[in-house]
């Protein structure tokens, strides 16, 4: 199962202060838009993210069709696609893309342990 791109995606309570403190172990911002209260940090091939009130747990994250450094791929496997795998393999889902779209769509399946797992896909 190809998931694409991977990151830790970290709910914080100050984006500023969160930056600051990545900032000091060497991330530098790649994307994302600290006013809105998100932003996306890199450390070599080490991608987290940052969101204030977005998300209720820490989560991982994977963009099916882009590259570490969001970059769109030529080949992957749509995120629908991952969707009616998992299913298949009875995975709980607490949210489903919509299997009749095309394009960006995402799903979040939860792990043993209640870890959300975001499945995001951008193109």
């Amino acid at each position: 199962m190809q998931l694409g791109a991977s990151s830790i995606s970290l709910t914080v309570k100050d984006i500023a202060a969160s930056a600051a403190f990545y900032e000091k172990l060497g991330f530098t911002s790649f994307g994302g838009d600290i006013t809105q209260n998100w932003l996306i940090l890199k450390n070599g091939e080490t991608v987290i993210g940052l969101f204030q009130g977005m998300f209720e747990k820490n989560m991982l994250t994977f963009n099916p069709g882009w590259s570490q450094n969001a970059e769109a791929l030529d080949s992957f496997t749509d995120v629908r696609d991952l969707q009616r795998e998992l299913k298949a393999q009875g995975a709980e889902f607490v949210s489903e893309a919509d299997e009749a779209t095309t394009g960006p769509g995402s799903f979040i399946v939860v792990d043993p342990d209640g870890n959300p797992v975001l499945v995001d896909q951008h193109v």
